[in-house]
């Protein structure tokens, strides 16, 4: 644990010994802040360079308006829209994206508000969902969403919500937004009455007279047919526990399903496994499914 991390996690834990709502006034702008932005790999700067930029804008969480950056490839008929996660940024789908090209599809992918190359420095799960709904505004009916961690959420929740998409794909994702605060609760040592106390301070501030964990669920709002989903989840994933994987399965019985087993979180996007299944999901036919369970890793392509 580095030394920022637990003067935190000591800050919050004396805020919630003397009131749990004073721990969640000072963890709430925590939960939403960006913190250092990931780099783009010098193997995928080429990819990046050639896409087409635009931007679109989007309420943004407070409702003061925020930019996000899409960049575009291809001229195809069928659109893919690629959906980072936290702390994520657009290229790190670059090995997909030339995967996509290759059969001929038109490859979107967003750079999130405080993400990439985008403006900002705090966001929420909300904004995933508008951007999302921009880029559907300006392509009409997408052919696949692939979303990775809290972007695979938000692709669920986003289809759910009658975003227009034939395929859906996840990689890593969260059931729902309650266990993103379980997973920020445990990173900051927050005990039981102050991770609730933010809660209900989050609903109060930016969804009034709404209860957000019951409309951010991809449990709770299963998708349905004709919409075919794809969940990809490691066994050995750190961040989001592969135990979300079986939440979203148990709710989506007629998902296919890839396993890996090679403790890997943001890396799953650019495994052979998850790359080979991903294409083949989004271009087998209609009346066809693609089941793939792993037991071992596969050796990773631009790992």
């Amino acid at each position: 644990m580095n030394a920022t991390l637990q003067a935190v996690r000591g800050t919050l834990a004396s805020a919630s010994a003397v009131s749990p709502a004073f721990a969640a006034q000072l963890a709430l702008p925590l939960f939403m802040h960006v913190g250092r932005r990931m780099p783009v790999l010098d193997s995928d700067a080429p990819t990046m360079q050639r896409a087409r930029l635009w931007e679109a804008a989007i309420p943004g969480i407070r409702g003061r308006g925020a930019r996000v950056h899409v960049h575009e490839w291809g001229d195809g008929a069928d659109v893919v829209l690629l959906v980072h996660g936290w702390q994520g940024r657009a290229s790190q789908f670059a090995p997909l994206v030339r995967e996509l090209l290759a059969e001929r599809f038109r490859v979107v992918a967003v750079d999130m508000p405080a993400h990439g190359d985008a403006p900002g420095r705090a966001t929420s799960l909300v904004d995933w969902l508008d951007a999302i709904r921009a880029v559907q505004a300006r392509h009409g009916a997408l052919h696949g969403l692939v979303g990775h961690s809290l972007g695979g959420l938000a692709t669920l929740v986003a289809a759910a919500e009658g975003v227009q998409v034939r395929r859906v794909v996840t990689a890593s994702a969260p059931a729902d937004a309650a266990a993103v605060f379980d997973v920020f609760a445990d990173r900051l040592g927050m005990d039981e009455q102050a991770d609730a106390a933010m809660r209900d301070l989050f609903a109060r501030r930016y969804f009034p007279g709404q209860d957000p964990i019951a409309r951010l669920s991809a449990v709770a709002h299963p998708l349905r047919s004709p919409v075919r989903t794809l969940v990809a989840h490691d066994a050995g994933d750190r961040v989001i526990p592969h135990s979300e994987a079986l939440r979203v399965r148990s709710a989506l019985p007629g998902a296919a399903v890839l396993d890996t087993d090679g403790g890997w979180h943001a890396r799953l996007v650019r495994s052979d496994a998850f790359l080979d299944a991903a294409v083949a999901h989004l271009v087998a036919p209609d009346a066809v499914g693609t089941k793939v369970v792993l037991d071992e890793a596969p050796t990773g392509r631009g790992r």
